[in-house]
């Protein structure tokens, strides 16, 4: 059994999480899946599955993902052509970036 997380989550992350396992939850029993059936799709452990169906924040967001598709959850509110647009176009950002982002040495004299 996974250790509880010690880490802060805010409230909206965790909603949001809970959400989505719902969703999953939802569209699994839809599609009359089984959660061992839907494990053996995703590749994963049955415990796995009813985690993320709960809204265990300590899930990996892989694992997640995987679930959600295999249901047939949308994960975002576009399509695949549009998906891969997106994706392009953040790659494209991120080679305009630094690579790296390091804290300013100089103090900042923000006294007006």
């Amino acid at each position: 059994m996974p250790k509880k997380s010690t880490k802060p989550i805010s409230n909206h992350s965790l909603s949001a999480i809970k959400l989505l396992g719902g969703l999953i939850r939802a569209a699994r029993k839809e599609r009359k899946l089984t959660v061992l059936e839907l494990a053996e799709r995703a590749g994963i452990s049955r415990g796995l599955i009813q985690r993320i169906e709960q809204g265990d924040p300590s899930c990996s967001i892989g694992a997640v993902f995987e679930a959600a598709i295999i249901v047939g959850v949308p994960l975002f509110d576009v399509d695949t052509k549009q998906l891969s647009q997106k994706l392009n176009q953040t790659n494209e950002k991120l080679a305009l970036l630094p690579k790296t982002v390091h804290k300013s040495r100089q103090k900042v004299n923000d006294d007006f």
